[in-house]
């Protein structure tokens, strides 16, 4: 057996009721599906027995990814890549209309689904992204927590479910409860950022300084342009996601 490698933040799902659950989220039949980290083929097994069109692999591990090379020689639906998932070109190597899964390494998951939301093309190849965070992420993310992660992903993305999972059904047992997320893209931006690299640059000035108001930093950014009615001594977690699109607008007209 393959032990868990804790440099990779590895932590094999096991429990079955917990893989029906996730692969019941949307219809796999005949769909293109990119698997990141599947490490021993847990959730891979069930999405195979879905009878997807295409299955694409990337599992870094690469004792993990001998084993599934060797499982999967003759399937001719899989693709496999021994690749680290932030180096690798999703966008080049993902199928059009593909739904993406992921149990993703807690250390670097938020990582990785910023890398997804930065695509250069969008609406993207991928229609839904089905992933696995550690749950205090999974608040960020949908605004619970609010915070850079939620201003990036609502940019981009809408979410669709969502559910908790408990650490017992993970090998080795983790101390955090996860969370599952499933997030589709929004098709069509509603604001008109050229370049995300700013609006993460942005955010990351406001909430380096969270507990102060904003006025120092948005003077900084944006000197005297104002936005009507936009309060400067409020706090950056008080702001909607929506006027720090509007203050990346505005930066970039500056450029």
């Amino acid at each position: 057996m393959l032990h868990p490698k804790k440099s990779l933040g590895q932590n094999f799902l096991i429990d079955k009721n917990i893989i029906n659950k996730i692969t019941s989220l949307k219809n796999i039949k005949n769909r293109n599906i990119l698997e990141i980290g599947p490490g021993r083929g847990a959730l891979t097994e069930k999405i195979l027995e879905k009878n997807p069109k295409s299955l694409i692999l990337i599992e870094k591990d690469y004792k993990l990814y001998e084993v599934l090379k060797k499982k999967y020689k003759n399937n001719n639906k899989v693709t496999l890549f021994n690749s680290d998932i932030l180096k690798i070109d999703l966008e080049k190597i993902i199928d059009i209309k593909s739904i993406v899964f992921g149990n993703l390494p807690y250390n670097i998951s938020s990582q990785i689904l910023v890398k997804l939301i930065k695509f250069k093309n969008w609406p993207p190849k991928f229609t839904d992204l089905i992933f696995m965070f550690q749950k205090e992420v999974a608040e960020k993310i949908i605004g619970k927590s609010f915070g850079r992660l939620t201003i990036i992903t609502n940019y981009r993305l809408k979410l669709s479910n969502k559910f908790n999972v408990s650490p017992n059904c993970f090998y080795p047992k983790p101390k955090i409860t996860s969370s599952v997320l499933h997030l589709s893209p929004i098709k069509k931006e509603i604001n008109k950022i050229k370049n995300l690299d700013n609006l993460e640059m942005i955010t990351n000035i406001f909430f380096s300084n969270k507990r102060k108001m904003i006025k120092k930093n948005y003077k900084k950014i944006l000197g005297k342009k104002r936005i009507k009615n936009l309060n400067l001594n409020l706090r950056p977690s008080d702001l909607k996601s929506e006027i720090y699109y509007k203050i990346t607008e505005l930066y970039e007209e500056k450029l």
